[in-house]
């Protein structure tokens, strides 16, 4: 019965150890996953949304800053509804993220070049 137990408890310990490991995804969307910065499209188009009107309400934004910016949004907006038609696949949700990213970029350097302080 020894010789049954000894390596029955081997293989357990071992596979308590590989299973969480090959559960584990990697990558670069693993990590920001991981470490909590995805975030899915519908929340990312609302904080776009977001971060250009509180940028025209409090002046940080010009108007003609606001609209180019809105234009690039409702453009990525028209982008995902043609992906989603025939359902998003693994590179059409990168080319999104990246494409939201870059927006999201602009927006901040748009909203920090101090073009339409109030003083």
């Amino acid at each position: 019965m020894k010789e049954l137990l000894v390596p029955a408890l081997v293989l357990a310990a071992a596979s308590a150890v590989a299973l969480p490991a090959a559960a584990q995804s990697y990558g670069p969307r693993a990590q920001v996953q991981a470490q909590g910065y995805w975030q899915p499209i519908n929340v990312r188009q609302t904080n776009l949304d977001r971060r250009i009107d509180q940028g025209l309400r409090n002046g940080q934004l010009s108007r003609r800053e606001a609209v180019r910016l809105r234009g690039e949004f409702n453009s990525l907006l028209r982008l995902e509804a043609n992906y989603r038609r025939g359902g998003l696949t693994a590179w059409e949700r990168a080319d999104l993220d990246r494409r939201f990213d870059r927006l999201s970029a602009q927006i901040r350097v748009e909203r920090r070049d101090r073009d339409n302080r109030r003083y």
